[in-house]
């Protein structure tokens, strides 16, 4: 925030609630432009003398002028700035000098207006994402000695158990410790389907729960939950400035004094000449009107504050104007693999049972076996007997074997399951299967066989699986023009055959974290801008030093929100394809922008100096240009969601 923008908070200026008339700016415009058209009606229909109409356009002046000559003395004396502002306050009191109150009247009038518009609309904007709070509720029924009693929701502490009926908001982050719900985690995590919870789930404040009754111990007090600290961080990013808003920012403070400059020059120089002195002065002050780049130095905020506030309320942090513009410039994304690409939890695909078995049998021998590891492969094999409601049997003289299965003493056999070199080990023919396990292998699955001392029972495959909308967020990365990369630590078979199921363009596999540092160093030298996308914790060193890095389901997560440049709130992948349309499109309306301020320069400027515009005229076009700037960087919240 700028020094001029905390001094306008602190006077209450800045709209952050309420309705646009409520707005002191704007009511101070509308005052001084009921003057200014009294004088102007009056005094053109001779019902009142010349010196009345003087006196209300006299009098419309500081009414009009007050809030932004304010803001412009204010500019100017703590920062040593001469911007927009200073040159309209000269402008003004040249026409003043020359005698011009009409005109001076209308120039203080239409841009009070339109700066007060702007200001407003931009700080509208900046605080959108504080409408999330409406979805907390105010208060809170907790549970004290079995007694529901009601409280503000602002006064949960941690420890304290509230109620949360079907249809009501969770009024703090928590921990469900009874029922069972579908809660809606929209204002979160911008998932738009509820999701089912139930006890030791967690629970973000915001969020509504939808069907169940419960009971849920507040974690964090409402200042520091989930959606409290959305808010802060999305409007804190919208106060950190791209590389184009520094730029417009350092091209202002040079540029307006060039042409307060220049006006003097028009001034002064002329009648040195013979040339009438009044033209000239009239073109001066045409010239501090015409040249103010006000449509300029908004061209980019807008733009920015509004795509990172509409990001924040689907669910996607994106902390400040330069990660946003990295987005925008993206032309590769690298991803890793283990709960990024996949959900991180391996799962039974394959049972096919040997010499006439039922795949049960298979499933019921190898699941008494794992039921006693503790080992993730051997967890989802139990899962998936759990599943099909396998009854296991009891396993006793257990030993796992590091890296290559686990043996235990099933039904009076011993009964081993683990990998095929486990078995020839063992002295078993495992070529009968050999094509099948290199077939599932192919697929990059991990292989466990089944069986004991003298024959194989069957084989069972695993495989971490893909997340369901992985496909088409990597087609929607690439119908952007992005390529897309794979960086994970698994097994180069393994790696491969899940790009190629998803469309990747390059895999690398087998990595340790350094060689992902490495490897997206080596991107940003062959593209340029290369956003990783990781979990934010284990990938932390990738996403710094990546462009822009994209931690995953960062929901509840300190530090994968500070891992990163752009935090997706929920395991949603399609956001990536979001986030990079969103920043894509900042860019391209900012660009727009300061195209079209430009080119109303081009126009005015010379136009000022040959005398083609008139002071009114020059207000007039200049205002205009800047409300159609602010207009079109307000269309970036546009962009579709999916």
């Amino acid at each position: 925030m700028s020094g001029v923008e905390a001094r306008q908070e602190e006077r209450g200026e800045q709209p952050f609630s309420g309705h646009w008339w409520g707005y002191r700016p704007i009511q101070s415009a509308i005052v001084a432009g009921i003057l200014l058209a009294l004088g102007f009606t009056l005094s053109r229909l001779g019902l009142v003398p010349e010196w009345a109409a003087i006196a209300l356009y006299m009098a419309a002046i500081p009414l009009g002028a007050f809030y932004w000559a304010r803001e412009g003395y204010e500019e100017f004396v703590h920062e040593r700035v001469i911007g927009n502002e200073a040159l309209m306050a000269a402008a003004t009191l040249g026409a003043a000098i020359l005698g011009a109150w009409e005109e001076a009247a209308f120039l203080v009038f239409l841009y009070g207006s339109a700066e007060a518009v702007e200001e407003y609309t931009f700080a509208r904007t900046r605080t959108a994402i504080r409408a999330l709070l409406d979805l907390a509720p105010k208060e809170a029924h907790v549970l004290r000695d079995g007694q529901e009693v009601v409280m503000p929701a602002a006064a949960l502490q941690p420890g304290d158990v509230f109620v949360a009926r079907p249809g009501e908001g969770i009024a703090t982050d928590g921990v469900i410790r009874e029922g069972h719900a579908a809660i809606d985690e929209a204002a979160v995590t911008g998932e738009s389907i509820p999701v089912e919870k139930g006890p030791d789930d967690r629970v973000f404040a915001g969020t509504i729960n939808r069907t169940g009754s419960l009971k849920v111990e507040a974690i964090t007090r409402f200042e520091d939950n989930t959606l409290s600290k959305i808010i802060r961080l999305v409007e804190e990013a919208q106060e950190k400035k791209s590389q184009a808003q520094l730029f417009i920012e350092r091209f202002g403070r040079r540029y307006s004094p060039l042409v307060l400059l220049g006006a003097l020059l028009l001034l002064a120089v002329p009648p040195l000449v013979g040339l009438p002195f009044r033209e000239w002065a009239v073109r001066a002050i045409t010239l501090l009107v015409a040249g103010a780049p006000c449509a300029l130095v908004m061209s980019t905020p807008v733009a920015v504050a509004a795509a990172i506030g509409r990001a924040g309320r689907d669910g996607v942090l994106v902390k400040g104007g330069m990660p946003l513009e990295g987005l925008g410039q993206v032309r590769v994304v690298a991803m890793d693999k283990t709960g990024t690409l996949t959900r991180g939890e391996p799962m039974v695909t394959d049972v096919i049972p040997l010499d006439e078995r039922e795949a049960a049998e298979v499933l019921r021998l190898a699941a008494s076996v794992e039921y006693l590891s503790e080992h993730p492969l051997a967890w989802s094999i139990v899962r998936r007997a759990q599943e099909e409601e396998v009854r296991l049997l009891p396993a006793q003289d257990f030993r796992a074997l590091v890296g290559a299965g686990a043996v235990a003493s099933v039904d009076g056999r011993e009964v081993s399951v683990g990998s095929p070199s486990l078995f020839e080990k063992l002295g078993l023919d495992v070529g009968p299967v050999r094509d099948t396990v290199e077939r599932l292998q192919a697929e990059g699955k991990t292989v466990v066989l089944v069986g004991d001392h003298t024959r194989l029972e069957g084989v069972i495959a695993i495989r971490d699986q893909v997340r369901p909308v992985a496909t088409t967020a990597i087609r929607e990365l690439h119908a952007l023009g992005i390529k897309v990369v794979m960086l994970t630590g698994d097994n180069r078979r393994t790696a491969q055959a899940i790009a190629k199921e998803l469309g990747i363009d390059e895999v690398h596999a087998e990595l340790k974290p350094e060689d992902k540092v490495r490897l997206v160093e080596d991107l940003r030298k062959r593209y340029g801008y290369v956003a990783m996308v990781g979990d934010g914790v284990n990938d932390a060193p990738a996403l710094a030093a990546a462009t822009v890095g994209i931690a995953m389901g960062a929901a509840g997560t300190d530090a994968a929100i500070e891992a990163a440049d752009v935090a997706l709130m929920a395991d949603d992948l399609q956001k990536v394809a979001y986030a990079t349309r969103l920043g894509k499109r900042a860019q391209s309306i900012s660009r727009q922008n300061i195209a079209f301020s430009l080119l109303v320069l081009a126009v005015l400027i010379p136009g000022a100096v040959l005398g083609l515009f008139t002071v009114a005229l020059a207000v007039l076009a200049h205002e205009v240009s800047e409300l159609l700037a602010v207009a079109n960087g307000l269309r970036v919240v546009q962009i579709p969601r999916d």
